[in-house]
């Protein structure tokens, strides 16, 4: 190798190994930010029974959103705690808010909100068999109607209809929106939007932002372990062009 070509490859080495300590650094921001991030906004939840089955089943390890019970919207997936519900943290899904008249079921076996049928592609069973019917309830101000996707065996709002409440619980009680499926891995992504909620007053809730979360720590994973590994590549590469002759 001529002293021309080594000169070279020096100031290419030189940059190189600039370049892989920048993306190594940038690949240490990414990662802990984005997990730092997503530990701060999110917190894991085990969910104790089958009611919200087959979108979340017993036992699963779901990611919730911490936020406030104002922030709730028809449709959201939320733990909440509630006493009269029982000691521990339950997951149900939001179909009526404060005013709304929740009922079931129009002739295809539909719940309605406020006269309007509502599509729910998540529900395990369809039709008219698929829902225990109850006459319509106006939930209170401030209060949520809660039902499980599991809807001919989950304990939710339709029990409690004789309540003071008629089956509603206080937007207080909630802690989280569900946004993500953790464990199982083969149960592992993002619930799937209630979009039969959609064209209600106040939509639906926009997805939090754990997909940027984990992007953040994939990306960063894969600019440390490319920086890292830019070293020893370069020095083996280095000692092969000095081994050659010429």
């Amino acid at each position: 190798m001529s002293k021309a070509e080594e000169r070279t490859d020096e100031g290419r080495s030189r940059l190189g190994n600039r370049l892989s300590g920048v993306a190594v650094a940038l690949g240490c921001v990414l990662f802990l930010g984005g997990f730092v991030w997503g530990a701060v906004l999110y917190q894991p939840y085990t969910v104790p029974t089958d009611s919200m089955d087959p979108t979340v089943q017993s036992g699963a390890r779901v990611l919730a959103e911490r936020v406030d019970g104002n922030e709730v919207r028809r449709g959201d997936v939320v733990v909440f705690r509630d006493s009269v519900w029982g000691a521990v943290p339950m997951v149900k899904r939001v179909v009526g808010v404060g005013g709304d008249k929740v009922a079931c079921c129009d002739r295809d076996g539909r719940l309605t909100v406020n006269g309007e049928p509502v599509d729910e592609p998540y529900l395990r069973a369809h039709g008219r068999d698929a829902q225990s019917p109850f006459e319509a309830t106006r939930v209170p101000e401030g209060k949520l109607f809660l039902l499980g996707d599991n809807r001919e065996a989950s304990l939710d709002s339709r029990v409690h209809l004789k309540d003071a409440d008629h089956g509603a619980v206080p937007r207080s009680a909630v802690q989280a929106r569900v946004d993500a499926i953790a464990w199982p891995v083969g149960a592992f992504g993002m619930l799937p939007k209630a979009d039969g909620f959609a064209d209600m007053p106040g939509g639906t809730s926009d997805r939090g932002p754990l997909p940027l979360a984990l992007t953040a720590v994939i990306v960063g994973a894969v600019l440390v372990l490319g920086g890292a590994a830019y070293g020893p590549l370069a020095r083996r590469r280095a000692t092969s062009a000095r081994r050659r002759p010429g």
